[in-house]
């Protein structure tokens, strides 16, 4: 009888060691005789597309006969859905192509495999679809996006405040910081990723002052640049694209910079101790040219248009990004 007994302790333990593995594993209860499977990380995000994948670790004690990914705008997405797809049979990692997806959606997405016991699946993933990128041809010959970072539509007049976009620090990731509603610090960093989404100021407004302590000129150094604001394929323009687009306007203004094909509205911006300022009038946009201390800025009034160079990486200016 006391054999009996340690045997089904042994058991026991056995099984209750076996059900905790996979629970670590896949990071939910998966029960004896099911495969183990993991969600790869998706990739590749577009605008109706995506890549992820999946790899079973463990096929349950039976062969895999379906494996693949399921997906869908609700959490806990299963194989009863039509939005899935089907990569093959057996144990080991797979790709999946996420296809005839809708932009800017968020969506769920797990992996799955089916032995003779049943289907168990792994971990839950959210990802986000992109946005398209409009984008306008110029007299320059050059290819921009049609808006500035942050405008929610193409400005309906030099006063639509919804076409002006965010305000960016020289430099600085899109993080947060370049909201016009973000809070600020004055606390410096001493990193290219500030790790927080606050503006920061520089009360004293020390000129050269930067909200990065030392200043690093290889920001925004090309489409790769470290920490490039733009989608994948598009940059900070330089000083001298700029320039090339102020050629071709009609007159050097700001009704102009609106006729343009690029529609440049008055931007305004946020000043050194973070108030914005907006007049419906001024604009200042950044460049990637860096000069000295200095970086150039592109500004135009009612009176004027030109390229300078900017006293302080911790202002506030509009982006407007340029293909590479």
């Amino acid at each position: 009888m006391k054999n009996i007994l340690t045997l089904f302790l042994i058991c026991f333990a056995f099984i209750s060691n076996a059900q905790r593995t996979m629970f670590e594993v896949n990071n939910e209860y998966v029960a004896p005789g099911l495969p183990v499977i993991s969600t790869t990380s998706v990739s590749s995000i577009g605008n109706t597309s995506a890549l992820s994948g999946g790899n079973i670790i463990e096929d349950g004690g039976s062969y895999i006969i379906s494996r693949g990914l399921v997906w869908s705008t609700s959490q806990s997405p299963t194989i009863a859905l039509s939005t899935k797809t089907v990569n093959g049979v057996g144990a080991g990692s797979f790709t999946s192509s996420l296809t005839g997806l809708t932009q800017a959606t968020t969506y769920y997405i797990r992996a799955f495999a089916t032995n003779a016991k049943g289907t168990s699946y792994g971990t839950q993933i959210s990802f986000t679809t992109t946005e398209p990128i409009s984008t306008v041809t110029t007299a320059t010959g050059r290819i921009w996006m049609d808006r500035n970072l942050g405008a929610t539509r193409l400005p309906t007049s030099q006063i639509d405040a919804q076409g002006y976009g965010d305000l960016y620090q020289w430099g600085r990731e899109k993080d947060g910081h370049q909201l016009r509603t973000s809070s600020t610090t004055s606390n410096q960093s001493t990193s290219d990723i500030a790790g927080n989404a606050l503006f920061i100021t520089n009360p004293s407004n020390t000129i050269y002052s930067d909200w990065r302590t030392p200043k690093n000129d290889n920001l925004w150094q090309g489409v790769n640049g470290i920490n490039n604001p733009c989608p994948a394929g598009f940059r900070i323009p330089t000083q001298a694209e700029w320039e090339a687009e102020i050629q071709t306007w009609s007159s050097r203004n700001a009704a102009s910079a609106f006729a343009s094909p690029l529609k440049l509205p008055p931007t305004g911006n946020r000043q050194y101790n973070g108030v914005i300022s907006t007049d419906n009038v001024s604009a200042y946009y950044w460049t990637s040219t860096i000069s000295q201390t200095q970086v150039f800025s592109m500004n135009f009034t009612s009176s004027g248009a030109y390229t300078t160079n900017a006293y302080s990486r911790v202002n506030g200016y509009a982006c407007r990004c340029i293909k590479n």
